[in-house]
């Protein structure tokens, strides 16, 4: 399994708009092939920062959902908000 974490940092007026967009795609993300965990981290003491924090069969249903129209269209939009480049990382889960 791949744990897959995404940080960003959005511009303070773009925040509610980012809850939104994430409200709206989330089901869709979800139930991605391989997608087995999605959920939303909102830092406790900046508001603008969140993190996806996401769990996958493999990093091939990760890559397939990167490269789907669902991905492009939601960072596309999400992209322009961002008030700092996002950072990504994805691990092996160890139990």
């Amino acid at each position: 399994m791949i744990v897959r974490i995404v940080k960003m940092e959005f511009e303070e007026v773009h925040i509610t708009d980012f809850e939104s967009l994430f409200k709206i795609t989330k089901d869709k993300i979800a139930t991605s092939k391989g997608c087995r965990e999605l959920c939303l981290l909102h830092d406790i003491h900046k508001p603008q920062i969140f993190m996806t924090y996401s769990i996958w069969d493999s990093e091939e249903d990760l890559l397939a959902y990167r490269n789907s129209e669902l991905f492009n269209s939601t960072w596309n939009i999400a992209k322009e908000w961002f008030s700092a480049k996002p950072e990504a990382w994805s691990h092996h889960k160890i139990n």
